[in-house]
């Protein structure tokens, strides 16, 4: 799901400045903050190398954090959101999956969490 949001964010973004930027820069620079972080969650969550999970869980966090800050501030100060960004009113524009993934991301990353090597597992 991480790669898709990815490849989706980054597109949109990637089009809105290269086409619109001036018509909305605060809400077309936040969507590419966005794909930034699909990239790097991505990245993270399909690697297995030391401090991969700690690079996801710091992503999925950010990113729970950025949806909810952006979605509060496109509700509050609607002018610096005229055009929509990836996370602007709770990510609607995209069925609320970006407010949704990150709570799942962080289900997921807390039931896998990384252990050192040799640590005792519980039944």
């Amino acid at each position: 799901m991480y790669g898709i949001f990815a490849l989706a964010a980054t597109a949109r973004a990637g089009y809105q400045i290269a086409t619109e930027f001036s018509e909305a820069p605060v809400a077309y620079l936040l969507s590419a903050l966005a794909a930034v972080v699909y990239i790097v969650a991505t990245v993270a969550l399909a690697s297995r190398r030391p401090g991969s999970w700690r690079l996801s869980l710091a992503a999925v966090a950010f990113e729970f954090v950025g949806v909810v800050v952006v979605g509060i501030l496109s509700f509050a100060v609607p002018h610096l959101f005229a055009h929509p960004a990836v996370w602007s009113h709770f990510g609607s524009g995209y069925g609320y999956v970006p407010l949704v993934l990150p709570l799942v991301g962080l289900w997921w990353l807390v039931r896998h969490r990384e252990r050192a090597p040799g640590a005792r597992t519980t039944p």
